[in-house]
């Protein structure tokens, strides 16, 4: 198992920037977004337009993405953290089997500075992210207009 860290510096054709949302969409299951959501995170981690930049990690076995993350950096690191993991997915047919977990680690290391995510309740991945550190510190409340 390979893992890539991915930054504006050493940016991935487009066919690899669209295998990686791809296998996103694909993997994230009922806790994921739409295509062009993820690619919108993509491209805000590879300072593709206006952005503060970020970036991707991503787990290969034989040349084939078994795991990945999107983290965005946030330009506010005064009054919230100054990344945020947009997205993480291990290929359903790898979990349970410490990816997931390596690909958190090799996160938290290249971030610099504080790293904030999002999880529903419900979402079993909470656990892990309890046990790298992760604490519930608030309650989200959004107001979503239409």
């Amino acid at each position: 198992m390979q893992f890539e860290i991915i930054t504006y510096s050493n940016k991935p054709t487009d066919n690899e920037k669209n295998k990686i949302v791809n296998f996103l969409f694909t993997h994230l299951d009922k806790y994921g977004d739409p295509i062009p959501a993820i690619e919108k995170a993509v491209n805000y981690a590879l300072h593709e337009g206006e952005s503060f930049g970020g970036f991707i990690v991503v787990a290969y076995e034989n040349e084939n993405i078994i795991g990945a993350v999107v983290v965005n950096k946030t330009g506010m690191k005064e009054y919230i953290p100054e990344n945020i993991l947009v997205y993480i997915a291990t290929h359903r047919n790898y979990r349970g089997k410490g990816i997931g977990k390596e690909l958190m680690k090799r996160t938290i290391d290249h971030a610099e500075g504080s790293v904030a995510l999002h999880v529903e309740a419900e979402n079993p991945a909470r656990f892990l992210y309890e046990k790298m550190g992760f604490q519930n510190k608030y309650v989200e409340m959004r107001l979503i207009r239409n």
